[in-house]
């Protein structure tokens, strides 16, 4: 560890700290921020604990400290997780300022959460993002007893945005993939468990095993599905949604020499890119002139196909696959590609089929809910892939499917529950992705209609501006992205 770092026992000069500035010195061999903001000081331990950024390069604001790489929230009051993809919150210590001098004096216990059970049954059905940062958040605050998280896979929560990242990459075994168990300890955590029936009139659901569970409040959290396409071989194909799909593929890539990507998606891009780190020949097959340019546009996707025919990756984009079969794919074009390893990255569907049996009204191919995420039965809220909410400033309904995203809003319904409230939901959607060590990060929501770009695409450092109709986005590789996020939450605030 780096030895020029103060002792923040000994005490750093007072005037050295300035304002909303987090300075990071050592207590006791640990690495701790000091964050002077207004009139507080305080002290949390300096990592962020979704994947270890060091948070004295994050931005304060708001009370709360964020993280520089995937902007995940901390109260500077106590260090507690307040905005994915943390979910753990940060160790909080006790400061003092005296006569000139900044001193940490000690580690503060980490508060024990008092019950507040009421009786009123929260079922959430979906253990993904959403409904995890849910139910942990309540069971943090002491409602746990009152929560049943239900999931249809077999395994614990975990973080989805690994199976194509780090656990697909390399960078984290299977047992780092599970999200934490802060604040579950009080949470009947259901898994394996199917859910085909929701009775709206007796608020009861029905298990796959004849069960029924009843409720007071539902929260769907539900998802979606991979799409598998329609050619002759495609069920040979690779899905990667979940962990178990993960595990398949991880498995298949070990013998094989070659691949091919059908969809030059994020996901069939982070796939692509996996699987030439492991040394394995990939062709990409997609539709339409550029990778993401329906999303990113022309310049960024043109930098993003370069980052990857650089790396040795070769794309036949325009075409889609016809068949696969006795190892050979053949494609619209009549191209023949001989391919051990077939992964289909062609897109997800949500899963409405409760909902639709729960008559629940939909839009956008999703469940319609308002601005505070509750449908059309005000017993029943949706959150994450499938929810289809008002977006603040055009009002049209919008459904996102990015992992904080769904985590935020199983945050902000935490906070109304607790709260005994019912608040719009504003959080701008953000998400990001990276290969071969490049990342990019995306906040708001719109079409690249009109396109500014800020800095030089092609060399890797740049922000690009998107507007459309009913919104605007950010996008940035090799830039700060804190600060426009910041900017682009007023602007919702001062337009909505």
């Amino acid at each position: 560890m780096p030895d020029d770092k103060p002792d923040l026992a000994k005490g750093v000069k007072a005037e050295d700290l300035r304002e909303a500035s987090p300075m990071i010195g050592l207590y006791e061999g640990q690495e701790v921020i000091l964050v002077r903001h207004g009139r507080e000081l305080s002290a949390l331990s300096a990592k962020c604990t979704h994947l270890g950024a060091s948070l004295d390069k994050g931005l304060v604001v708001e009370g709360q400290v964020r993280c520089p790489w995937h902007h995940a929230r901390f109260s500077l009051a106590d260090g507690t997780a307040e905005g994915g993809p943390a979910i753990q919150s940060l160790s909080c210590f006790r400061v003092e300022e005296t006569d000139g001098l900044i001193r940490v004096l000690g580690k503060k216990a980490a508060p024990s959460p008092k019950s507040k059970a009421n009786a009123e049954r929260i079922v959430i059905v979906g253990t993904g993002a959403g409904g995890h940062a849910l139910a942990a958040a309540l069971g943090r605050a002491g409602r746990g007893a009152d929560v049943t998280l239900i999931g249809a896979e077999p395994d614990a929560p975990y973080d989805r945005t690994f199976c194509s990242k780090q656990y697909l990459q390399g960078g984290k075994s299977r047992d780092e993939c599970f999200l934490p168990a802060e604040g579950l300890d009080q949470v009947k955590i259901r898994t394996g468990t199917e859910i085909t029936g929701v009775d709206v009139q007796s608020r009861e659901l029905e298990t796959a095993q004849g069960e029924r569970i009843g409720y007071d409040r539902l929260v769907l959290a539900t998802g979606a599905s991979p799409k598998r396409p329609d050619f002759p071989g495609a069920e040979q194909g690779h899905l990667l949604r979940s962990l178990a799909d993960a595990d398949a593929l991880i498995d298949a890539a070990k013998t094989a020499r070659t691949a091919l990507v059908l969809g030059a998606s994020f996901i069939g891009l982070e796939v692509a890119a996996a699987l030439r780190a492991c040394g394995i020949e990939v062709t990409v097959v997609a539709q339409g002139t550029l990778p993401l340019a329906r999303i990113l546009g022309d310049e960024a996707g043109r930098h993003i196909m370069n980052l990857h025919i650089d790396k040795g990756v070769r794309f036949r984009m325009g075409e889609t696959v016809a068949s696969f079969e006795d190892g050979t794919v053949v494609t619209d074009a009549g191209a023949r590609i001989p391919t051990d390893l077939l992964v289909l990255g062609t897109g997800v569907a949500p899963r409405i089929g409760l909902a639709e049996a729960a008559g629940l009204d939909m839009a956008e191919g999703g469940v319609a809910v308002d601005a505070t995420l509750q449908s059309s039965d005000p017993a029943i809220w949706a959150i994450g892939d499938i929810a289809a909410v008002p977006a603040p400033l055009s009002g049209k309904r919008q459904r996102i499917e990015h992992w904080v995203h769904a985590q935020r809003m199983g945050e902000h319904l935490a906070q109304d529950f607790l709260a005994g409230t019912a608040t719009p939901f504003r959080a701008a959607p953000f998400f990001w992705t990276g290969f071969y060590g490049k990342q990019f990060r995306y906040v708001g929501h719109a079409r690249p209609e009109q396109v500014e770009i800020d800095g030089d695409v092609q060399g890797g450092t740049f922000a690009i501006r998107y507007r459309d109709a009913s919104g605007s986005a950010l996008l940035t590789s090799g830039r700060d992205m804190l600060a426009l996020e910041e900017e682009q939450a007023r602007e919702v605030a001062a337009r909505s």
